[in-house]
């Protein structure tokens, strides 16, 4: 039951948001037990950003919030993976993007909790 929540500061067309959505699938499988099947995303471009005291330059920021915990590892690959294809196909750099990672257990969905 994984969602991302990501703020971006350039505005995105929706085909960039289409490509995005789909790399977020890509990267949710870099931790034990996810997939795109369970993954709910939120993305909202053309974000007011200021990152370093500044807007000048495209700035994201991410918000991963999972069920269960992890030990870092598969955190570290999915911010790898997501700071290059930010770099690469959005022309955001990776020292302009932050990702929050938050487990939890208390997740409901379809009227209880698991």
């Amino acid at each position: 039951m994984p969602f991302i929540d990501a703020k971006i500061s350039k505005k995105l067309t929706d085909d960039e948001m289409t490509l995005m959505k789909a790399e977020f699938g890509k990267a949710i499988a870099l931790f034990p037990g996810k997939s795109e099947t369970w993954l709910m995303c939120d993305i909202q471009s053309d974000q007011k950003i200021w990152f370093q005291g500044n807007d000048d330059a495209p700035s994201a920021f991410l918000e991963v919030k999972l069920f269960g915990s992890d030990d870092g590892l598969s955190a570290d690959r999915f911010t790898r993976h997501i700071c290059d294809v930010f770099e690469s196909q959005f022309g955001i750099p990776a020292a302009r993007v932050y990702i929050r990672y938050e487990g939890g257990t208390l997740w409901g969905w379809n009227g209880s909790n698991f």
